[in-house]
């Protein structure tokens, strides 16, 4: 490696991409959406100006998601959307290939993994390597993965839930369940379209998630005004939406983010299980900051959850610490 490579971290999630550059911490928090204009296919916004777009956009432009569940599902505006990122990270004056670390889910097959290495190659990466999510959230959360001792990660992102039991810096069990943050959101859109007649729009959903929602029914609730169409008159109209109802709303999509924790702890050797008990699981991601997730995990899966610090940037600053310590983490890594 020159002295003159420099280096990128890019957490490449379904709804939000981040990248982070040694010594600065994360430089850009972006969502992952690129608006493309459909006559002469030129690439017209990227991330937050073009989040703003969606939902909202003419027949000529269209608003594309290019990650869904993790995983690239549109290749060339991946690509464009890289490139945008990785150019933006190094500033203007920058002329040299850096080398990428790149976060994929736990469950990536082979395909999809070099689609991301190539991906990063082609949008300017010198070198790209991909290390697989949960264990760049351990390391981004301060877990010494080297030790003989298992930690149990829960990285809950946008498109994926990835659940991994991790010791000797390797995966000893894990699982990745493409049902988590943007799920939620359409269960909040579907509640409401059958509850109050009324239809809104992603981003909408994901204001009542973030604002009232919950893990569990709560005492006190957390009320919201929502704003849509009415699904009959077709005109708009405006309800109130409180917490209990978010909670019956995401009651389905919660179970099946816990019964991937439960299968992990199955798939668990009976010595590393032990410290897990001791330890506890730890938490990263965005949406592992909905209300009450935790405490829904101890009743559920019995093993006390506790939220990492940062939890969004885990992933981003385990890519950063990667980075900086390559021979320590080359073994977790796979290569171009």
């Amino acid at each position: 490696m020159s002295f003159f490579t420099p280096k990128l971290g890019i957490d490449l999630g379904t709804t939000t991409t981040l990248v982070y550059v040694p010594e600065k911490g994360v430089v850009l928090n972006e969502p992952s959406v690129v608006a493309v204009s459909l006559e002469d296919k030129k690439i017209l916004a990227v991330g937050a100006d073009a989040k703003i777009m969606v939902g909202k956009t003419p027949d000529s432009i269209v608003a594309y998601k290019p990650m869904k569940d993790g995983v690239i599902a549109n290749y060339r505006v991946t690509e464009a959307m890289l490139s945008y990122y990785i150019k933006k990270a190094l500033g203007r004056f920058n002329y040299f290939k850096p080398d990428v670390i790149l976060s994929v889910p736990a469950g990536v097959t082979s395909t999809e993994r070099r689609a991301v290495i190539e991906a990063a190659v082609k949008a300017g990466a010198k070198n790209a390597y991909v290390v697989k999510e949960p264990v760049l959230a351990a390391i981004g959360a301060g877990i010494p993965i080297q030790e003989p001792r298992g930690h149990i990660v829960t990285d809950i992102g946008g498109g994926t839930i990835d659940v991994a039991v991790i010791s000797l810096g390797g995966i000893v069990a894990s699982t990745s369940v493409k049902c988590a943050g943007n799920r939620l959101d359409h269960a909040i859109q579907d509640y409401v379209k059958k509850t109050h007649n009324m239809a809104i729009g992603e981003k909408t959903a994901e204001e009542i998630k973030i604002n009232v929602g919950s893990a569990l029914p709560v005492e006190e609730e957390l009320t919201m005004e929502v704003k849509g169409r009415d699904v009959i008159s077709g005109l708009p109209k405006t309800t109130e939406i409180g917490t209990n109802e978010v909670v019956k709303a995401t009651k389905k999509e919660l179970t099946e983010m816990i019964d991937a924790i439960k299968y992990v702890l199955q798939e668990t050797p009976p010595e590393l299980a032990a410290d897990i008990i001791d330890r506890g699981i730890i938490m990263t991601g965005g949406t592992s900051q909905l209300r009450n997730l935790p405490e829904l995990i101890f009743r559920r899966a019995g093993v006390r959850a506790t939220l990492a610090e940062h939890a969004p940037l885990c992933v981003a600053r385990g890519t950063g610490i990667a980075l900086t310590h390559l021979n320590t983490y080359k073994r977790s890594m796979i290569a171009k």
